[in-house]
């Protein structure tokens, strides 16, 4: 076996990418400017939208589009608590109360059919999250949305070319927020986006992500810039650099192949696990769909694997192949016990996921061949013939 440590995702950054990051450090232009700004446009018209914000983080992303929505003491915003902590942790910190809503049990996105249920007179949003590249069905989400008049955030972390009944997820709806960092289907190294329709939210957010100027900064040193400007509100430092958006101005007309190559990996490990008891593997829902696969996350079955996730990850680690969790159940949490009250029991589904989900290996740059021994080192710590 070779001493090759194979981890669980890598960026696939190619020579080009490079060498725009190269000319840009050059330029003496290295924080947010001229590449920013040409990759802003990119992604507007890769996602048909008349806003699309760059931001240092997906995080940040949420944490304005909740601001945006200016939430007061007790306001609710729904949402899974299968996702990583940012989700809850923007809603807390911009006022909010996170209510949540159990996941189906194979897909691990949020269970629409609950949705109804969790809606109270303080909800002001519903904030679903696209699993591993996987569309939460929007459909009935949406329509319960415009019936209590509620706005959606879609934590489209995953989900950059996911499709949803044959629309790109950014290209319709309310607000969609993107991830770029290094383990997504597209990178800037950090960074992220919100996409959007609505002008107002759009201008709110360019407001906040940077210091609360009222006008654009970034070019007030050079030549036709101004060194006046006025603070409206307090704002935060969110702003992309030109550095992370070189790489994104390459990775962008990437992204179809890295699609392409991440689903031919997920199907191989369909085929190649499929009668494999040690494991369940994702569910598919029965509405048309493309599926992003950020990442392949299928479930330990700890009685005939004769062991638990944990187990499998370290023996995994022995034999040089890396693995991840995506992700523990927040809910479990202890911030959120503590101050919400959520407890082992509340989300079952939720839960039965957060113990036995592992995120095999799956990358671009992955080739049969590595996915081959990931898929060996298996059979032995398995005892398969």
């Amino acid at each position: 076996m070779t001493d090759e440590f194979l981890p669980f995702s890598r960026p696939t950054i190619s020579r080009a990418a490079i060498d725009e990051v190269v000319a840009c450090l050059e330029s003496g232009w290295i924080t947010t400017g001229p590449r920013v700004k040409k990759f802003e446009a990119l992604l507007k018209t890769y996602f048909s939208a008349p806003h699309a914000l760059t931001l240092s983080s997906a995080t940040a992303g949420l944490h304005l589009a909740l601001a945006a929505l200016e939430l007061k003491p007790g306001d609710e915003v729904i949402t899974t608590p299968m996702t990583f902590a940012a989700t809850l942790n923007t809603i807390v910190l911009t006022g909010g109360k996170p209510v949540l809503v159990d996941v189906e049990p194979d897909t691990y996105n949020m269970d629409v059919a609950r949705l109804a249920q969790a809606i109270t007179p303080r909800t002001r949003a519903i904030m679903p999250v696209h699993f591993a590249g996987l569309p939460v069905d929007l459909d009935p989400l949406y329509a319960l949305a415009d019936k209590h008049g509620l706005r959606v955030i879609e934590d489209a972390a995953h989900a950059i070319g996911t499709e949803y009944k044959g629309r790109r997820i950014g290209a319709f709806g309310d607000i969609q927020v993107f991830s770029f960092h290094p383990n997504k289907n597209i990178t800037t190294g950090e960074g992220g986006c919100v996409v959007t329709r609505d002008d107002k939210m759009a201008e709110q957010i360019a407001l906040l992500r940077f210091h609360g100027m009222d006008r654009e900064a970034w070019n007030r040193f050079g030549k036709t810039g101004s060194q006046h400007y006025e603070i409206i509100t307090p704002g935060y430092k969110y702003n992309m650099m030109d550095i992370q958006a070189a790489l994104g101005l390459h990775q962008l007309p990437a992204l179809e192949g890295f699609i392409r190559r991440r689903t031919e990996l997920a199907q191989r490990y369909r085929e190649s696990l499929a009668d494999w008891p040690q494991w369940t593997l994702p569910g598919t829902p029965p509405y048309p769909h493309r599926h992003a696969w950020h990442l392949f996350t299928p479930l330990i079955n700890p009685e005939t694997a004769g062991m638990d996730r944990d187990a499998f990850m370290q023996g995994m680690k022995e034999r040089n192949i890396g693995t991840g969790i995506h992700y523990r159940a927040v809910h479990l949490y202890p911030y959120y016990r503590e101050h919400f009250g959520f407890k082992r029991g509340d989300f079952p589904n939720a839960e039965n996921v957060s113990d036995r989900i592992v995120s095999l290996p799956l990358f671009p740059g992955m080739s049969d061949a590595d996915q081959d021994r990931a898929i060996a080192a298996m059979a032995d710590l398995f005892g398969r013939k």
